[in-house]
Order: structure tokens, then sequence, then C-alpha cells
């Protein structure tokens, strides 16, 4: 189990006490908490086990992990805002934001909902033909070139060694006694 995963609560030293301090409840009520509680735990670790080994379940809570979508966290202010010299009424404004956020966040989840799985459906196709293609057309083809043309990137460098390489050396030993001073007048 993924140490960063796991939980570090020990359901021994986790008690529940509900009771006022003038009930008279007996210790065994008290038992009856610790157990669900332990049962609790339990269900939860093993939740935890399973989101570890699962590539769906973290991204539950973590939807952009990598930041893709940092220029899609639109707020009101970012699309729509009044100069000083301008403006509308406060309930005008408080109304437009309303409408704006509740639009957006409901045509959102309106189109997720009819769109989401066969985009996902035919990303996953077209990755999927773009993975086959890459793996067993490209890479070979460029293998072939690669082994095929060694000889041409052995005369390539040794062009690059013999003839470029000295010529841009001489050309910047002779630039690098050159120095501007800028001075303002």
């Amino acid at each position: 189990m993924n140490g960063t995963m796991m939980r570090s609560m020990d359901a021994r030293e986790t008690e529940i006490d509900l009771r006022d301090a003038g009930d008279g409840e007996d210790d065994q009520e008290q038992q009856t908490w610790k157990a669900q509680l332990e049962t609790v735990l339990e269900e939860e670790e093993e939740e935890d086990v399973i989101s570890t080994q699962s590539d769906t379940r973290p991204l539950i809570n973590e939807r952009d992990p990598r930041q893709i979508n940092e220029c899609l966290k639109v707020s009101f202010e970012d699309v729509i805002a009044e100069p000083v010299s301008v403006r509308s009424g406060d309930r005008v404004w408080i109304w437009s934001h309303a409408l704006f956020e509740v639009s957006r966040v409901w045509f959102y989840r309106i189109i997720t909902a009819l769109l989401a799985v066969p985009v996902s459906l035919l990303a996953g196709i077209l990755f999927a033909v773009l993975s086959f293609v890459h793996i067993w057309f490209f890479t070979p083809c460029v293998q072939v070139v690669l082994i095929n043309t060694e000889w041409l990137q052995t005369l390539w460098s040794s062009v690059l060694d013999i003839i470029i390489l000295p010529f841009f050396q001489s050309v910047a030993k002779c630039c690098s006694g050159i120095s501007v001073i800028l001075t303002r007048e």
C-alpha cells in the first residue's frame, strides 16, 4: 500500500464521547461507538487500497492534476467588467453575476452529460489509432531510414567537424575582441 495514501489513524487512539458530564450511559454504548468507528476506518482503508490500484479513482477529486486547463478558470470579473465611469445598478450587477455563474455551470453540466461519453470514445479511438500508427509504422520507418543512412550521418558529422566548426570558431575569436560601450548623453 502506498505510504502517502495510507491513513495514519489508529482506531484504538480515536475515541468519540457523545455523553454529557451528567449522563449515566455505561461503557458498553461507548464501546459500540468505537466499534462503528473501527468499521468506518477499515472501509476507508479498503477504499484507499482500491484508489491506489485504480487509474480513474484518484481523478475523481483532482480532475486537472497537471493544470492543463488553467486558461479555462474564468470568473465573472474576467468576462464582464464595468469601468468606474459607467455603472449599472447594484441589483443588475448581482443578478448578472448570479445568472452568469448558474448558466456557466449548468450548461457545462448539460453539455458534458450529452457529449462527454461520445467525445471520450472518439478521443480514445483517435489516440489508439495514432499509437498504432506510431508504433507499427512510423517508428519502424524511421529506424529503417536511420540504419540505411548511417554513412550519411558520419559524412555530415565529419563535414561539421572539419569545415563548419573551425570557421565559426575563427569568426567567434575575431568578434570576441569587439566591445560596445553605450553611454547616455
